[in-house]
């Protein structure tokens, strides 16, 4: 028995000293405690670390810890969501070049059948590279609606 009371406080040891390390990896703020006294019970700091979220992205992971039984004041919740905004937020997504991506990133990026993809490369190979966004829309099959929502994440 007292093996096993050793143990386990070895590993809980280990899991604080953890815990230290990985606390230092996140950013300074004043809800950076109550992140790690609340969401450290659970999982692991690198779980979170390893996520990168805007607001409405943390506040969906928060309600699906809920579901799993996180028990904490719906302020402090607030809080939480607020600091991982602030001090992991989502990558920037980088802009598609549309004179040199390939009939996947059209197809995955920005959501194209694959016969409208491999039409945006053939038009692009027989009149050469866009100028811009208006000389996409020419291309036949392209939703125009669908460029015009897009084109802030397009370059050339």
């Amino acid at each position: 028995m007292r093996l096993i009371y050793t143990s386990v406080l070895s590993l809980g040891f280990v899991a604080v000293a953890g815990l230290h390390v990985h606390a230092q990896q996140l950013a300074d703020g004043p809800d950076k405690d109550l992140f790690l006294k609340t969401c450290s019970k659970c999982h692991e700091i690198d779980r979170v670390l390893s996520q990168r979220q805007d607001a409405d992205g943390w506040q969906a992971t928060v309600a699906k810890m809920q579901g799993y039984g996180l028990q904490a004041e719906p302020a402090d919740l607030r809080r939480i969501i607020a600091y991982l905004a602030t001090s992991l937020p989502a990558n920037a997504i980088e802009k598609l070049n549309i004179n040199t991506a390939t009939r996947i990133d059209f197809e995955s990026t920005l959501s194209m059948k694959r016969s409208v993809a491999a039409a945006v490369i053939d038009y692009r190979e027989k009149n050469g590279p866009f100028k811009s966004i208006d000389d996409l829309k020419k291309v036949p099959g392209v939703d125009a609606a669908s460029i015009d929502s897009r084109k802030d994440s397009l370059t050339f």
